[in-house]
């Protein structure tokens, strides 16, 4: 089945096409209103399945909870569709502050938590995480839904359960980016020879585990290709949700354009800040930090219209969402949650057209567009993609890039996800 680089063709989608893009207000599901034709009547292992339906229990499997990020805003949403679940992590190290969004509920870990050092270094006891997400007990719940970005879709289920794995992106690190993972300490020495074997072992349990999975929701039509190459399974695409309603949409800009990113190899920030060090007519607002801080700073090479800020709080970021002229990034992200919140605020956006943001950024040639993307990860490319911006003119309004955001709502989430919950349900 050959894919295209834009999008995936529909036979490779194999679960029905679900409504979107209504801004109705959803209420949230509830278990109860998940229900199976009745089948009494017909024989016991038939009646036990419909009584079961009638109010079946649900598990939610996340990977860990160290932070409240993109995924635990899934998870979050889970939760609301899905208030009687019962919630599995590999390890729960959320503050009492980053931990509101679970309302109290508690978290069932693995062994994994208790090893040494785990607070601070669980992320070192990745080999051992396969086996620990394999003794989570699942045989007493009727659905199971994973929210995986490296092994929570290893839950182990049997033929009479529904397991569905909301998958925002296959193991990066032991997949298509091994390489810019590699490419720094971590590759070298005998960390580095580690590294490659634990990612080959991985490699080989990830595919195993696809096996364990009923039905795959892709968070782009981008993971959605990348689930068909690694696991040659199909997957139905179903957006993050973004709190759209947090950002003010703001009419008024000012002359910077905005970078916002932690700086990490993927991230290619550098690719950025050297696009608009040669052009010093236009002014760079850069926002961030982490391990590559060094690289990205050396790449300005002094320019004085580029201003480094370091990481600022969140309400201080949206401010600069707010005025940017626009929201520029050179990576290649599964979704890219920044991207609508820049958008949500009426912000158009300069992005690299791989992964999820040819999902989001209505392109230059469309009727209203939102953003301008380009094809190669180059500073001359982003150059280019900057002048094509500045002469679409009034093209772009603010209003236009509000209503885009709006398409990756919360109520539209739950929306989507109940219906394909319900239909996944009926089908079992």
């Amino acid at each position: 089945m050959a894919f295209v680089e834009k999008q995936v063709p529909a036979e490779a989608i194999a679960m029905p096409r679900l409504r979107r893009g209504s801004q109705e207000s959803v209420p949230d599901l509830r278990i109860s209103d998940l229900r199976a034709p009745d089948l009494r009547g017909t024989d016991a292992r038939a009646f036990d399945r419909n009584r079961r339906a009638a109010r079946p229990r649900v598990a939610i499997v996340h990977e860990w909870l160290d932070s409240y990020g993109g995924s635990e805003r899934v998870v979050e949403q889970l939760l609301r569709c899905f208030p009687d679940a019962d919630l599995f992590a590999v390890v729960d190290f959320l503050t009492t502050e980053e931990r509101r969004f679970l309302g109290g509920r508690r978290v069932r870990t693995s062994f994994i938590q208790q090893l040494p050092f785990a607070r601070r270094m669980f992320r070192r006891y990745l080999g051992l995480m396969p086996m620990a997400v394999e003794q989570f007990d699942m045989s007493g719940y009727d659905l199971v839904i994973s929210s995986n970005h490296a092994v929570a879709k290893g839950v182990i289920t049997g033929p009479d359960q529904v397991h569905i794995s909301y998958v925002h992106s296959p193991m990066r690190y032991a997949w298509d980016m091994q390489h810019q993972y590699l490419d720094g300490d971590l590759g070298r020495g005998l960390q580095g020879l580690y590294a490659r074997w634990l990612f080959g072992r991985l490699r080989e349990w990830d595919v195993a585990s696809a096996h364990h999975v009923d039905h795959f929701i892709a968070n782009s039509t981008y993971i959605a290709r990348r689930i068909h190459k690694v696991y040659r399974r199909p997957a139905t695409v179903i957006h993050p949700p973004v709190d759209v309603d947090r950002f003010a949409m703001t009419r008024d800009k000012e002359d910077f354009y905005l970078l916002a990113c932690r700086f990490v190899p993927y991230k290619r920030a550098e690719i950025v800040v050297e696009s608009f060090a040669r052009q010093p007519g236009r002014r760079l607002v850069v926002i961030g930090g982490g391990p590559e801080e060094a690289r990205v700073r050396a790449a300005a090479r002094g320019a004085d219209n580029i201003r480094f800020l370091g990481p600022v709080p969140q309400i201080e970021l949206i401010g600069f969402m707010q005025r940017a002229r626009a929201f520029v990034f050179a990576g290649e992200e599964d979704f890219g949650i920044t991207f609508v919140e820049a958008q949500a605020c009426g912000t158009p956006v300069i992005a690299y057209g791989r992964g999820g943001a040819a999902d989001i950024v209505v392109p230059q040639h469309a009727p209203s567009p939102t953003g301008v993307l380009f094809e190669r990860q180059e500073p001359g490319a982003l150059a280019a993609a900057v002048e094509r911006f500045e002469a679409l003119g009034p093209r772009i309004t603010a209003e236009a890039c509000r209503a885009n955001a709006t398409r990756f709502s919360e109520d539209r989430f739950r929306a989507e996800l109940g219906a394909f919950v319900s239909t996944c349900r009926a089908w079992a």
